[in-house]
């Protein structure tokens, strides 16, 4: 008996109130479990089902998490509906698109650990793509037991933000389940994001009960090989979905300038009160933001990577938007030669 109801699925009214009647008497909604090249996999109350995609649907389009509609007879994805969550970053700009990384997510675990690899500014990063997104972010910090004082890798995740949830752990200990529970229940849809070595491949086989083959660790610089070299969806032990993604030492934004300003809440707040509207936080008369680096209420080194987050998205955000005209335009040129050459 097949136990893949559509509200273990994950399915909710959001999704339903985008099917029209004759959608809802021939097409069967599925979850994308896998992306391939040239086929998905999808999860549905009639068992697990192998689809090719419609004309004008490319898989670079498709998402795992994604709820799509089929026509299982004749395995084909019919449509993508619209997700109440995704989660993207910045990839090769000249092609006008961002990387989707994940869909319909509701919770983000930014995985690091307490060693080496633990970066403030790479889960700043993570912190502005979930913010950005609407996702609930957790940052979740593996190793716990290997290191003398986790304390100090505990309270400088929490200085990241304002009631960030902050989680210590031992990926291998018998209590991951339990201590991750209130994000992993029915319905519930988590991602794990972080480095490759930090132990998401451990706390996934957790979470899950499966047993995927993880890696060591090279000791030279705490890191480890991929383990994961694709997204996937899968059952938790909750009862809720896990999407397992590639380690990502690259991570790029663009597009994301409301989730930098909610990363850095205690900056982007006082900025708003600066004197000039365009103010650089720098030797303007007048700044907030410099005010309460003198009050001691902002980090200076915190500002740092404010502004340089905000640079970045900033020329990613303006790249982005001219390939995109570019593409228009060549679209219309495109279109332009077609109907020239039927009227000749």
């Amino acid at each position: 008996m097949n136990d893949l109801t559509r509200d273990a699925l994950g399915w909710s009214p959001f999704y339903m109130s985008q099917l029209d009647l004759i959608e809802l008497e021939t097409l069967t909604p599925a979850r994308i479990a896998t992306v391939h090249r040239d086929r998905v996999v999808g999860f549905s109350e009639i068992g697990t089902l192998e689809l090719t995609l419609d004309p004008g649907i490319t898989t670079a389009a498709v998402a795992v998490g994604d709820w799509v509609l089929c026509a299982p007879e004749q395995h084909r994805l019919v449509r993508v509906i619209d997700r109440k969550t995704e989660l993207t970053r910045g990839t090769e700009y000249h092609t006008g698109e961002k990387q989707l990384i994940a869909a319909n997510l509701d919770t983000l675990f930014i995985t690091s650990s307490c060693n080496n690899d633990f970066n403030v500014a790479r889960l700043e990063r993570y912190l502005a793509l979930s913010h950005d997104a609407m996702i609930t972010p957790v940052i979740l910090l593996t190793k716990a037991d290997q290191t003398d004082d986790p304390d100090v890798y505990i309270d400088q995740a929490r200085s990241l933000g304002r009631d960030l949830e902050v989680i210590a752990c031992d990926a291998k200990s018998d209590d991951m389940v339990s201590l991750l529970a209130p994000w992993c229940g029915k319905g519930q849809t988590i991602a794990l994001a972080g480095s490759s070595g930090v132990g998401k491949t451990t706390v996934a086989n957790a979470l899950t009960g499966g047993d995927a083959l993880t890696q060591d660790i090279r000791e030279d610089d705490a890191r480890g090989r991929h383990t994961t070299t694709g997204r996937s969806l899968h059952r938790m032990r909750g009862g809720g979905w896990l999407i397992d993604t590639p380690g990502m030492r690259g991570l790029g934004v663009a597009e994301v300038a409301y989730g930098i300003d909610a990363t850095f809440p205690e900056i982007s707040e006082q900025a708003m009160r600066c004197k000039f509207r365009d103010c650089a936080h720098e030797t303007e008369p007048g700044c907030a933001v410099q005010a309460g680096i003198a009050a001691g209420e902002i980090d200076p080194e915190r500002l740092k990577r404010f502004k340089k987050l905000k640079r970045e998205n900033e020329h990613a955000t303006e790249t982005i938007a001219q390939a995109r005209d570019r593409g228009r335009k060549l679209g219309k040129m495109y279109r332009s030669a077609v109907q020239k050459k039927d009227r000749t």
